[in-house]
């Protein structure tokens, strides 16, 4: 090919695609500066009123970079990729990939979601490669292995970053401890004469991931302290919360540790339903702090969980692409705390 698509008009469907030569001609400036303003190059100094005429001679036209194209002229793209995964993760970590995609596109990358349930590490890997990322943000979904990683940055990926409950060697890791939450949950209960207490642990596809730790946590709070802990599955139906309460009596709880809020709100209101008074006969203590826990009555009790703000990560994932030599450290994330209120 003698020219490339920058320089002579691409067609689609039977349209001439405008390129930043036309741009340039419709600005009065040169190519170099089109691509200056439109990639928000910082290096070079371009007055205001000639970043505006370029702008909206591209807006006029029609004109969009194209991102292959700058990828080759830059040696990397500006892609982070953002596995999605089916884990219905809920309201607080819902909140925090919004905020990290919105920091990210302040700092001019583009974040694209890729959906990867059922693929197993290599085969993530190998599909994720192929769209040549700067960077890979996984949530731990799929549990990347050392080859994987390797895979990825042989691909051109600058940082590999993970949040799971374990380091993965060659990533920058942050660890989310979920079986402190779990922990600080029971320990609450049990330091409130709680002496039989049920953690729930959701039935949903993708949650083991959390709620194992969280039931293990728990476990470990209970040791040695006279208190039994006795794993309640549970569906986020009304359903299977009415069948469990109305089982309660007979299983001789006392306290919930219901996962999160949002399965602790749905057995509260099963438990009430049922006849049994919360908290005087079972107390109950969710997880994520969240603001309809403060408007139920008896207002729920909550594990708060401090996690990394979504501007931190952008910011990490933009420094381990700017500096892909600095060795990867695993980080701890999700610092836990019992906010006790009226239901325990």
């Amino acid at each position: 090919m003698s020219q490339s698509s920058e320089q002579s008009p691409e067609r689609s469907s039977g349209r001439a695609v405008p390129t930043s030569a036309d741009v340039a001609r419709l600005a009065g400036v040169s190519r170099a500066t089109v691509s200056y303003v439109l990639n928000n190059t910082s290096a070079v100094r371009i007055s205001e009123p000639t970043r505006r005429r370029v702008r909206e001679a591209a807006e006029e036209l029609g004109y969009v970079p194209h991102a292959a194209a700058r990828s080759l002229r830059a040696g990397h793209s500006r892609m982070v990729l953002l596995p999605s995964a089916h884990i219905p993760v809920g309201p607080l970590y819902s909140q925090f990939f919004s905020d990290l995609q919105w920091e990210l596109r302040r700092l001019d990358y583009t974040v694209v979601q890729y959906g990867s349930v059922g693929l197993k590490p290599e085969e993530a890997a190998r599909a994720w490669a192929e769209l040549r990322p700067v960077a890979v943000v996984s949530l731990g979904e799929v549990e990347l292995t050392e080859q994987a990683v390797e895979l990825l940055k042989r691909s051109g990926a600058r940082a590999v970053i993970t949040l799971g409950t374990q380091q993965v060697e060659g990533t920058h890791s942050l660890v989310m401890d979920q079986g402190r939450v779990g922990e600080v949950a029971t320990a609450h209960l049990v330091e409130s004469g709680r002496r039989r207490i049920g953690v729930v642990v959701p039935e949903e596809a993708g949650l083991g991931m959390f709620s194992a730790p969280r039931l293990d946590g728990a476990r470990r709070a209970a040791e040695g302290t006279g208190a039994t802990v006795v794993p309640l599955p549970l569906r986020y139906t009304e359903e299977s919360a009415e069948e469990l309460a109305g089982r309660w009596r007979e299983l001789g709880l006392d306290a919930v540790f219901a996962y999160n809020d949002e399965y602790a709100m749905l057995l509260m209101r099963a438990l009430q339903d049922a006849g049994i008074s919360v908290p005087e006969e079972t107390a109950v203590v969710g997880a994520d702090d969240l603001l309809l826990g403060r408007l139920l009555r008896p207002r729920l009790s909550t594990v708060h969980i401090d996690m990394v703000l979504g501007r931190e990560l952008a910011e990490l994932v933009d420094r381990a692409v700017r500096d892909e030599d600095a060795p990867p450290r695993p980080r701890p994330l999700l610092d836990s705390r019992v906010v006790r209120r009226e239901s325990s």
